[in-house]
C-alpha cells in the first residue's frame, strides 16, 4: 500500500454547506494529535482506522458531484487532524487542482510535515481552528505546544493562502474580554483573513464519550449562551477595527 495514494477516512459527506464556501464534498480523515477539552469527535482520534480510499477513488467520487459545486463549492478535508495524513493530502490536492476543483483544508495547523509546502501550494482556503491565542491556554485546551501551529500559520502566510478563522468559545474557559483581546491581537498580525467566526461550545458529543468509555473533560459545563457569544463577537470585531 502506497501511503501517498491511500488514506484512512472516518466519514464522507457529499453535500456539506458549512465547511467552506458553496456545496462541498467533505472528507473526515482519521487521526488527531490534539486532545481538545471540547472535542466532539473523539471517534476520529485514532490513526489507521476507517475506510481506506486512494487518491483516484476520491477524484472519481468528487467529479461525480462537480456539477453541484458551481463557482464556489469544492472539496474539504477535515478530521480529526487531516495533516496527520499529509503525504496523502499533498497528492490528493494536486490531483483535485488538476481537475479544476476548489480545495479547502479544515485544520488546527498542528503539523511539521515536510509535505506542508506542497499541500499549501494547492490549497485554495484554510479553515483555521485557532484553539487559543495565548500559549498557556492553548496547552490547557489541547495538551500541546502552540509553537507547532504558529509555524504552520507562518508557512501558510508565505503561500498567501486565504483564511477563515474559527474559535470555539466555552463557558469558564475562554469566554472573557481579555481572551478576545488576545485573539484580536493574533488575528491582526495575520494577512489574507477573509472570515472570522466564534463558535458556541455545545454538548452534542457527550454521548460519544460514553459509548467509547472515555471520561468527558468538560463534564457539567453548560452549552455556550448565544447572547454572551454575540457580546464577545461584537467586542472582538470592535477591537479588530480599532487596531
Amino acid at each position: 500500500m502506497n501511503p501517498s495514494k491511500t488514506a484512512f477516512i472516518q466519514k464522507v459527506e457529499t453535500f456539506a454547506t458549512v465547511d467552506g464556501p458553496g456545496i462541498r464534498t467533505l472528507f473526515f480523515l482519521a487521526g488527531c494529535p490534539l486532545r481538545c477539552l471540547y472535542c466532539h469527535n473523539p471517534e476520529t482520534w485514532q490513526s489507521g482506522k476507517g475506510l481506506t480510499m486512494d487518491v483516484e477513488k476520491i477524484v472519481t467520487l468528487v467529479k461525480r458531484y462537480k456539477p453541484y459545486y458551481g463557482e464556489l463549492g469544492g472539496v474539504t478535508f477535515s478530521g480529526g487532524e487531516p495533516l496527520m495524513q499529509a503525504e496523502f493530502i499533498a497528492e490528493a490536492f494536486k490531483r483535485l487542482k488538476e481537475e479544476g476543483i476548489h480545495t479547502c483544508l479544515d485544520t488546527s495547523g498542528y503539523s511539521r510535515s515536510p509535505y506542508l509546502p506542497e499541500i499549501l501550494k494547492h490549497t485554495d482556503l484554510i479553515l483555521y481552528d485557532i484553539k487559543a491565542a495565548e500559549p498557556n491556554l492553548y496547552r490547557k485546551i489541547t495538551g500541546q505546544d502552540i509553537a507547532v501551529t504558529d509555524d504552520f500559520l507562518a508557512l501558510a502566510q508565505e503561500h498567501h493562502v486565504p483564511l477563515w478563522i474559527r474559535q470555539v468559545v466555552v463557558p469558564g474557559l475562554n469566554d472573557t474580554f481579555e481572551q478576545m483581546d488576545q485573539l484580536a491581537e493574533k488575528i491582526h498580525s495575520l494577512r489574507y483573513t477573509e472570515k472570522i467566526e466564534l463558535l458556541p461550545y455545545h454538548t452534542l458529543g457527550v454521548t460519544k464519550y460514553s459509548k467509547l468509555e472515555i471520561k468527558y473533560p468538560l463534564e457539567g459545563v453548560p452549552a455556550m449562551d448565544i447572547d454572551r457569544l454575540k457580546e464577545l463577537e461584537d467586542y472582538l470585531f470592535d477591537q479588530l477595527q480599532n487596531r
